[in-house]
């Protein structure tokens, strides 16, 4: 039985990635900051831990909590309260960075040892082609309208991160997704594709054995060119 952990589970991409993978035959522990809103992703079947990736302590003592671990889904991300550059500052930049990037960082190296125990180790990480310099700069693109700046670094840093982990964690399959402009509470329900369309691309990465790719970044379409 393959065990996944996913972080911001508790709704929309995230509870879509938790029911398809359970669907799969996964057992789903659904990390959430608030254990008592778990409701939804309980209905479904999966195991909530609380988990909140901005907390040592809360990080290391969820893992404690999983027998086995063989599929990461870094899904946990905040937007933000800097839209633009005139309402930006230091602690705006700080607070999305420690929650998408730093926040990555602590569950996946709390995570590594669990994982370096299973026969297919996988880690995905959830972007956004809000970080893809090329998508920002095309006016054909969903994402050139996108002026926050903390939220497109960070997702940007994301996709450097896991090139990164994947040149170094040679025996897993490490990858990062793009779920495109997905109708969720995140972008207050604007975005033009499906919660399980938005749910392609992650489900096919924490989906990949061994012969699988590593250090891609991936829509629902397949590779996104680097």
């Amino acid at each position: 039985m393959t065990t996944t952990l996913i972080t911001g589970a508790g709704r929309s991409l995230g509870l879509e990635t938790a029911r398809r993978l359970i669907d799969a035959g996964h057992t789903v522990y659904a990390g959430l900051r608030n254990p008592d809103a778990g409701d939804a992703v309980r209905s479904i079947g999966a195991h909530v831990v609380r988990l909140d990736v901005t907390d040592s302590a809360s990080v290391q003592a969820a893992l404690a909590e999983l027998p086995q671990l063989d599929v990461l889904i870094n899904n946990a991300g905040i937007l933000g309260t800097a839209y633009g550059v005139d309402d930006l500052n230091a602690d705006a930049m700080a607070t999305v960075l420690d929650t998408n990037v730093t926040g990555i960082v602590r569950v996946t190296q709390a995570a590594l040892p669990l994982l370096r125990r299973s026969a297919n180790p996988v880690i995905v990480n959830v972007a956004s082609g809000v970080g893809w310099p090329r998508y920002l700069q095309d006016p054909t693109h969903d994402e050139y309208p996108v002026q926050a700046v903390p939220y497109a670094a960070s997702k940007a840093a994301v996709i450097a991160l896991t090139v990164q982990y994947a040149k170094s964690l040679t025996g897993m399959r490490v990858n990062v997704s793009d779920p495109g402009y997905t109708d969720t509470d995140f972008n207050a329900h604007s975005g033009h594709q499906t919660v399980t369309e938005g749910t392609d691309a992650t489900v096919a990465l924490a989906t990949l054995d061994q012969d699988g790719p590593t250090g891609e970044f991936h829509d629902r379409t397949g590779p996104i060119a680097y």
